[in-house]
Parts: C-alpha cells; sequence; structure tokens
C-alpha cells in the first residue's frame, strides 16, 4: 500500500502548470528519495504512463484510461448525455453535469456548442466548487457538517482564493449565497470563474432524494444582462434536470 501511495504522490505531482518535471523536481514535489523517486519513475515509464526524452518526465494520454475507468463504470453520465444534447439544442450553448470531488467539481458529461473559456473544459475537467454554479448547487444542499469541513479546506486561511475580481472570496457572503442557492432551488454565478463567462446550475438529486450532481448552462456575457439569461436558460435547464433525476429514480 505504501508503494501505491508513493506512486500516486509521483502522478499527482504533475499539473497543468508543472507538465514537465525532472528527477529532482518530482523528488521536491513528493518528499521522496531521488533514488524511490527515479524508481517510481521508471516504472511508471515501463507502464507507459509517463514518458522521458532523458532528463524530464512528461505524463502520457494513457493515464488517462485510469480515470475514464471510473467515468465509465458510472450511470450518471450516460443517463445525462441525452438530456445535455436536447438542451443544448434548445438553447445553443454548451450544457454540462459535474459531481463534487474533494475541492472540486469533476465534469462528468458534457456537450459542447461553442468554446467559452481560454481553458478547455471536457469531461475530467475540474474547477474549484465554491467559485462554480455547479460547485454552488451541490453544496448548498450540503448537511452541515460537510460544508464546514469543504470550506476549512477550501478556504485554509478564512478567505477563498478569486479566480476573477468578481469572486466571491469571503466566507459569511458564500454562506449567505449557498443559503439562497438551497431557498431558489438554482445557482447563478457571474464572471466568477472566468471573466466573461455566466453559468446557470441545478441540483440534480439520485433515487433517494440526495443531491449528488449537478447540470448547468454556460453562456457567454454577450448572450443579454442576467434577468436575459436566466429568463432564458433557467426553464429549459429545470427541465432537462428533472428529465436526468426521473431516469435515476428508474435506475434504484
Amino acid at each position: 500500500m505504501q508503494s501505491l501511495e508513493r506512486g500516486l504522490a509521483v502522478i499527482r505531482a504533475f499539473d497543468k502548470e508543472r507538465r514537465s518535471l525532472t528527477l529532482s523536481d518530482v523528488a521536491r514535489e513528493t518528499g521522496l528519495s531521488r533514488a524511490s523517486a527515479r524508481r517510481f519513475l521508471h516504472t511508471l515509464v515501463e507502464l507507459g504512463y509517463v514518458a522521458t526524452d532523458g532528463r524530464e518526465f512528461t505524463l502520457r494520454p494513457a493515464l488517462l484510461d485510469l480515470g475514464f475507468a471510473y467515468l465509465s463504470s458510472l450511470t450518471l453520465p450516460e443517463i445525462a448525455a441525452p438530456h445535455l444534447e436536447e438542451l443544448s439544442q434548445e438553447v445553443s450553448e454548451s450544457s454540462s453535469v459535474a459531481v463534487l470531488d474533494g475541492a472540486d467539481i469533476v465534469y462528468v458529461a458534457r456537450v459542447a456548442t461553442h468554446r467559452i473559456m481560454s481553458a478547455a473544459i471536457r469531461v475530467g475537467t475540474r474547477f474549484p466548487a465554491y467559485a462554480t454554479s455547479m460547485g454552488r448547487a451541490i453544496l448548498a444542499f450540503a448537511e452541515a457538517d460537510a460544508l464546514d469541513a469543504y470550506l476549512a479546506a477550501a478556504a485554509p486561511s478564512n478567505r477563498l482564493a478569486p479566480l476573477t475580481a468578481r469572486t466571491i472570496t469571503e466566507l459569511p457572503l458564500l454562506r449567505a449565497e449557498l443559503a439562497r442557492v438551497r431557498e431558489q432551488g438554482w445557482a447563478l454565478v457571474d464572471q466568477e470563474l472566468e471573466d466573461g463567462l455566466r453559468s446557470v446550475a441545478a441540483p440534480l438529486r439520485d433515487g433517494a432524494g440526495r443531491v449528488v450532481a449537478a447540470v448547468n448552462v454556460s453562456a457567454p456575457v454577450r448572450r443579454g444582462d442576467v434577468d436575459t439569461l436566466v429568463q432564458q436558460l433557467l426553464p429549459p435547464l429545470l427541465k432537462a434536470g428533472t428529465a436526468i433525476e426521473a431516469d435515476l429514480a428508474r435506475m434504484r
């Protein structure tokens, strides 16, 4: 088990800011000795999960197989897919379903009509939950102790990291927003994740009534003001969410 833990630590040392790492980089990021880091890296190279030019190491696409093995085992993406297709066609915007994983949301299903962010969004993409409509649609219905634990992890200094000038960073303000989302049943994020992007989301409940995911529609600000966005996108979004929930209930 310790070897597995260390091997996963080596994989997690890579991210979008650190796509290529030297042996010394990996040892430093993981806290492993150079000898141990070398052993794990060479094993990952042999397995096809890591590539090297002799000096630097990079992750290989084969690593995605591990993530897709999990995603493909879920029924949610398969259930949501046709409803997202219909929703995107109706509103002419991209739609997605995401689940909460630690401090982030993870996209598990998506229909993209056009690129709406500077970063490409695909199945497996992660964003901080607090700054996303889907994250808030899930967090708003979390038990109090679960929400407290999330906020403690997301804001160790009692302040959330700003992603734009509009991002809510104060915990009392976020709690108030989550209470509003819980009361109205849906969430709106206006340029808090990225400038120029708005998103509306609704929670998704399983057959037992537990919020297990969220569905959203994202649109550029040029589509219109916030009131227009809600008027145009919210009814089709809620309709799609109800349809997905009905299908999830049949899977019990």
